[in-house]
């Protein structure tokens, strides 16, 4: 996945923001809170950071091309970084997803209302 379909599809969600920071990284959030993060590119495939389930964490924590988040898993959060060839563009919009459906679920149910989530 390339950073345009990375953010076109980041985009596409509801209720999306986007802003540039971190050293140029792209940070997509809903409601204000962080679920991906493009960057930090390795040679020909860009770096794409993502929140996951318990269940996401254990099948991608150790798989080829992915791997605990630099500074959000060593923080104890659930964060896996897609920095190879891994995970397919399928794969890896589902996963975007279930990022942005789990922040959007932390949200309160006012934020979430006014959000039409």
């Amino acid at each position: 996945m390339t950073y345009r379909e990375f953010n076109a599809y980041c985009a596409a969600l509801p209720a999306t923001t986007h802003v540039v920071q971190w050293g140029g990284a792209h940070v997509w959030k809903v409601g204000g809170k962080v679920f991906a993060i493009g960057g930090w590119e390795r040679g020909s495939h860009p770096g794409i950071t993502f929140k996951v389930s318990d269940i996401g964490w254990e099948i991608l924590r150790d798989a080829p091309g992915c791997r605990p988040a630099p500074w959000l898993a060593s923080r104890g959060m659930k964060w896996i970084q897609n920095h190879g060839p891994g995970l397919g563009k399928r794969e890896l919009k589902q996963y975007l997803k279930a990022s942005h459906a789990l922040v959007a679920a932390g949200l309160s149910k006012r934020k979430r209302a006014e959000l039409g989530l």
